[in-house]
Parts: C-alpha cells; structure tokens; sequence
C-alpha cells in the first residue's frame, strides 16, 4: 500500500486522519474510474466513520488509564429504581424512575460497565451441564443475524434421520465465520431442539430470530483445512433463473444470470449444484447454479436429437447456392475477391449442383452442442501478434459483402480477405492467385479428403472452396481476416491458432426490411452473369426466420451482434468492435492461451 501523508510535524495523524486521506492517497493507483469512486463511497461512508471515532475515543481511554468510579452503573440505577418505587409521589422522583427506566439510558449505563470492566467481547452461554458422558462432542456458535442470510443449507439425513448442514455458500456470513462446517450435525436453534423437525421448520425459526442467533451443533468427524483453489470463471452459455427452476434445493440460495454472462466459480464440490458469483460482483457470498455436467444433462433430455437450418419447401420455385466468384468494384478502383454471391438455381439445376458450401465429410449440417458453460480466461492480443480471425455470419442477403467491401475500402492495408480455390479452367483475363488458386479436380478432392478447406461445394461440376492456408495466408502480412461461413463450421474455426471473433450480422424486423431494401437487387441466374431481381417478401421472411434459427442454435457462440437496420450504422458498429478486440482485454475460452 502506498505511504500515507502525515500532518505537521511532531503530530502523529490519529485513524481517522488517515481514512479522510486514504482516498486521494490511493487515487493515482486506482486504474478505472469505478475503483476510485468504490474508495469514495466506502471510506466516506458515515457509519464507517463514526466507528473509527469512537476507536479513537477508547484508545485515548486506554491510554490515559482512567480509574473508573464503579463498574456496576447499571446494577446501581436497577437498585435505586427499586428502593425509590413506592417512596413517595414528588414529581422529581417519578421523572427520575422515568428516566432510569428509558432503553437508551440503560443501554448506556451498560455501554459504561463494558468500558469500565475492558469487557468488549460479546458473552457466550455457558456450555450445558446436563450432558451424558456417551454424547458427542459439540460445540455452542453463536453469529449475529443482519439482513445477509446464513449462507447454509441443511438436508435430512435418510438413514439416521440427523440434521446436517449439506453446504456452505462461498462468502457467505456463516463461511466467514470459520465456525460451521458441511456434515456438522444441527442439535439446537437458539435453545430449540430440532432433531424432530423438518428443514422448512427450521428455516422459519432461522427466519424469525432477531439479532444474535445460537447454535449446538455436532462437529464433523472430520474437518480439512481449506485447500486454496485457483480463480476458475466460466462464460454461461444459457439463460438462467433459480426462481423458475424446480430442480434447486433452495431458490433463495440461487444465481441469476444471462447468456454471455462471467462467472467465477468458488465450488465445485457438489457434482449436481456449484457455486459462483458474477465476476466483479463485490458480493462476496456465492450463490447456486447447476453443474455443466447436470446442465448438458437435462437440456439434451429437452432438445431434438439434430436441429437444421430451415430448407426452402418443395413449393418453393427455386433454392440457393453461395457461389465464389471474382467482384470488381469500380468506383473505387479496387479488386476485391473473394465475395459471395447468392444465385437463384432452379429445382432442375439443384439436382445437378450441390450446395455451397460444404463443411468437412459433406455434412451440410452438424448436431449442435448442447451449451451450458465454456472456462475463460482473459485475453489482450500482445503487439506484434497475430489478429483474431474475424467470421461474419448471418442469413443470405443480409448484408455481410458490403460490410466486409467497406471494411477492405476504409483500410485495405489492415483487412484483407481469401482468395478461394476453384478446380474450373482459367479464363483468358484472370491471374493464378489473383482471382482464384486454380487447381486440378484431383488434388482438390485430395484436399477435401485431407481436411484442407473451411468450406467447400461442386457447382456445374466444379469444385470451389475456402482453405485453411488461404485464412492463414492473410493472418501471416499482419492483417485482419475477414470471413463469412456458415454457422455449423464456426466449431472447426474455434482453435487456438485462430482465435476468432464471431460476429452475428442479422436483419431487422420484416416492416424495416421492406422500407430499407425496397430497391435492392438480389441477383440471380444460372449462369456466372447473373441478373438482378428485386427482393420479394418471401425472401424477407426466409431472412427473418433463417436469422432466427441460426442465433437459437449457434448464438452461445456470437460474441457480438450487429442488426443491419442502417448500413453506415451497421458498419460504423462493426469497425468499433473490431477496434476494441485488437486494443481491448476480453475473455476467451482458456484452451486458446493454455497449451
């Protein structure tokens, strides 16, 4: 701790000089704002200064060594109150009994005898005397009850039929105190047997105590020493209310918490119920969550064994495909590859074309994890390294090529995208690794088959795709990698190596989608040409509802979500973001910086 500064010389500052300059002392070492204003708000808190005076007063006390008078003030006026009743009827003695018999002057005259006897401790009850010499041994705890609960739950033991404590809450008022324990058996709640009560009686009588409460309980057989665990902090990948969860063995000793949430887990202990708080909270109990082994295990009970991305229906008039295809954007001169557009195939030529793209072994879709919690750890990318590969996704027309073109024209030296392979023929004007890496049907087949491609489908007969080298390419000239895929493939990007940013690009509602696309074009045809059609509301409503499935079975995996009301907004939203993850600490899963 920093040297605090001291009064004139020859004065040695009392406490309560140092705690009025403990906060500008420590302002200069408190790097958030919340920190110093959190230094602020407790030292200037007036009760906390009120006790350090009074610190102050009895240290003086101690100090002078003062003979006190008597010791007994209270014993006294209780006599005089007695002998003075009855006596006579002057108006000064019965002001004085009125007096004498007021709480505060009591609790005063006790306050005097505790000073007077340097008797500050608070008295404990004596241990009982009637006990056999078979008992067990036990031991009397008393804890003075405020508004904070215990920080206990208790259970009926089955087969011996004994109340035990069955956890204790990290941070809570009963761990602090270091007295009670898991497996102590509960014997007595302030003078009240409980062996032949039920939990729920003996929280109501917890409940209805006021100020010290006193335990006899059973000592454990036997008690460790707390083994100091390390900082573990889970990122939660569902939405959670205790209240609504019948499941918890006590929903007032719950945790609330969204999806995206941080938690730092402070047990473990229970396989069935663990214990945690919001990271930064500066609560410091602990509350119950469920396990991720309990968690994954009742949502697989309640999901479907595969979710898929809804398919156009058989009455639909055409389906799909995202085709790599070389774009040029004139007005600004740049050639940017690597662009997605989406053509419109008929039912005739989707027999014949398979849809792009394709993750590894040609699943179109994969069986979505069951997501409960992912271990993180915070992580700020050192100068020098490698940029977080950054994945766009959404549903098609959304709006992901003109992020990503607006992002390449306002720093092209800083994003960059891939350039995808494709087994077709070179055509007369196009450059090797310009437009496309050119490769032969053989060795890309031997790439598929080697796991080479992030994505990859056939389209009139051939093969076109996104490699893995081409990502690492771009990451290698110091750049950011911008990369839009389909959902199911985000898992086989999610690796140390690339550390990505996922970020959700979806649509706003179907009346804004009308207003803000009414002119757009979306081109379609079967041929690299193409032509443009305009949006139609059977393809607002395909948006709306692809955006919709994608963020219920992969958003656990979105660390950012951008709706494209407004294009210059979107982006303006996007490039913020970006910005912040390479200068900024964030969390990420702890397999990406533990080896």
């Amino acid at each position: 701790m920093p040297a605090l500064a001291t009064g004139a010389a020859g004065h040695e500052p009392g406490l309560y000089e140092l705690l009025a300059a403990l906060p500008s002392q420590l302002q200069p070492h408190a790097s958030r704002p919340e920190d110093n204003a959190f230094l602020q708000d407790m030292f200037g808190e007036r009760s906390l200064q009120s006790l350090v005076k009074i610190h102050e007063r009895l240290q003086r006390y101690e100090e002078s060594k003062p003979t006190p008078v008597l010791d007994n003030a209270a014993a006294l006026a209780h006599q005089l109150s007695d002998d003075l009743e009855g006596k006579s009827a002057a108006a000064e003695i019965k002001e004085l009994l009125k007096l004498l018999d007021e709480p505060h002057v009591k609790t005063l005259l006790s306050v005097h005898d505790t000073v007077a006897l340097k008797s500050y401790d608070p008295e404990l009850p004596p241990l009982p005397e009637d006990l056999d010499d078979d008992e067990d041994s036990v031991k009397i705890i008393r804890l003075v009850k405020n508004k904070e609960p215990l920080g206990a739950t208790i259970r009926r033991d089955e087969h011996t039929g004994a109340i035990l404590v069955a956890r204790i809450m990290r941070g809570g008022a009963a761990d602090r105190s270091g007295l009670i324990h898991v497996g102590d058996e509960l014997k007595e709640v302030n003078g009240i047997p409980v062996d032949d009560k039920k939990p729920e009686e003996i929280i109501r009588i917890l409940a209805q105590s006021q100020g010290a409460i006193t335990f006899k309980v059973v000592p454990a057989v036997k008690e460790e020493a707390p083994i100091k665990e390390p900082k573990v902090f889970m990122k939660a990948l569902f939405d959670y209310q205790p209240k609504e969860d019948n499941a918890i063995p006590c929903k007032e000793a719950g945790l609330a918490f969204k999806k995206g949430s941080i938690l730092q887990i402070m047990s473990q202990d229970d396989a069935t119920w663990w214990q945690a708080k919001h990271e930064g909270d500066a609560n410091p109990r602990a509350g119950l969550i469920p396990s991720k082994q309990f968690q994954e295990r009742r949502l697989a009970l309640k999901r479907p064994v595969a979710t898929l991305l809804p398919q156009r229906t058989s009455s639909r008039r055409s389906y799909d495909v995202a085709i790599e295809l070389d774009d040029i954007d004139y007005s600004s001169g740049f050639h940017l590859a690597g662009f997605r557009r989406s053509f419109r195939l008929s039912r005739r030529d989707k027999k014949t074309n398979k849809s792009m793209y394709e993750c590894k072994k040609s699943e179109m879709y994969d069986m979505a994890d069951v997501p409960t919690y992912e271990e993180v750890t915070p992580y700020r990318r050192a100068g020098g390294a490698k940029h977080r590969l950054v994945v766009l996704v959404g549903p098609p027309g959304v709006g992901l090529n003109e992020l990503k073109r607006k992002l390449l024209i306002s720093d092209p030296q800083h994003f960059s995208v891939t350039i995808p392979h494709t087994s077709r023929a070179k055509k007369n004007q196009e450059t090797d690794g310009v437009e496309y890496h050119f490769i032969s049907k053989h060795l890309f087949e031997t790439d598929i088959h080697n796991n080479k491609f992030v994505e990859f489908g056939e389209y009139k007969g051939n093969y076109y795709g996104t490699s893995l080298d081409s990502v690492r390419s771009v990451l290698s000239k110091n750049k950011v990698c911008l990369l839009d895929v389909q959902p199911h493939t985000i898992k086989h990007l999610r690796t140390a190596e690339f550390k990505p940013l996922v970020v959700f690009v979806k649509p706003p509602a179907m009346e804004r989608l009308r207003e803000t696309r009414r002119n757009a074009k979306v081109v379609s045809s079967k041929d690299d040409k193409g032509t443009a059609k305009p949006f139609m509301d059977e393809d607002f409503e395909e948006m709306v509802g692809t955006a919709q499935t994608m963020e219920a079975q992969y958003g656990h995996l979105f660390e950012k979500v951008v709706v494209n009301d407004d294009l210059s907004a979107a982006f303006g939203e996007l490039r913020s973001a970006l910005k912040k993850v390479e200068t900024e600490t964030h969390w990420v899963p702890v397999s990406w910086t533990h080896s």
